[in-house]
């Protein structure tokens, strides 16, 4: 499915998934255990439609799958780390500018808990918009590319008025039946970071871009000969 108010993502190359491989699929979901995927308890759905399937790895740390739907066939294109404001202030300032806060995507109403009812979401946001993210996107399907492409980068968030393209907040507003107005208004109580939003975070206010370089490597040591006794 296309990112609402995006343009619309290409189609990824390849065969259409045969019956063999479903088959096998089909078995190999019934024998192998996925503890990690299954500690996944959280979906959000933010910005410009990510969704983000995340799960605790303790307080004050959670990780996230970002996908582009919420379909059986969404693309995986990113994930995220979420820290806790104590943990942010233990990394070292030239960490701190590729992680980004949360509190103006809570209070503005963009970040949402689909299906969930807004006293419940609430619960959680409150503590979501005291933290910061971290997040890898690997494909540019805003882009149009069929296939993950190029260097990932490090994807900043909103924070503040204007940045959200009005058109995408109504199709994500119709799609999932929700107002981000009166949630911005029932979120107005919420509160950020214990200490205010850290003057290197978000990119330092200028944004950030991964860019490969050509390096030469050292050679590799040579492995010395071992005897054994």
């Amino acid at each position: 499915m296309a990112t609402t108010g995006a343009p619309e993502a290409a189609k990824i190359p390849g065969e259409p998934t045969k019956t063999g491989t479903s088959l096998v699929e089909t078995a190999t979901g019934a024998i192998q255990g996925f503890a990690p995927v299954n500690k996944i308890h959280q979906h959000f759905c933010g910005q410009v439609e990510v969704h983000h399937y995340c799960a605790h790895q303790n307080e004050e740390m959670r990780q996230c799958l970002i996908y582009d739907s919420e379909d059986a066939d969404a693309r995986l294109i990113g994930v995220e780390y979420i820290v806790s404001e104590n943990l942010f202030m233990t990394l070292p300032d030239s960490e701190k500018p590729l992680w980004h806060s949360h509190e103006y995507e809570v209070k503005s109403g963009l970040l949402f808990m689909p299906g969930v009812p807004g006293p419940v979401q609430r619960q959680d946001l409150e503590k979501v918009a005291k933290t910061y993210g971290k997040t890898f996107h690997f494909w540019q399907i805003d882009k149009g590319d069929g296939l993950p492409l190029g260097v990932p980068q490090i994807m900043a968030a909103f924070t503040r008025d204007g940045q959200l393209y009005p058109e995408i907040a109504q199709g994500l507003e119709k799609k999932y039946g929700v107002s981000m107005e009166k949630e911005r208004e029932n979120r107005e109580y919420i509160t950020g970071p214990e200490h205010g939003i850290h003057p290197l975070a978000n990119g330092k206010g200028k944004g950030l871009k991964l860019e490969l370089r050509e390096v030469d490597c050292k050679q590799p040591v040579e492995s010395v000969a071992r005897v054994f006794v």
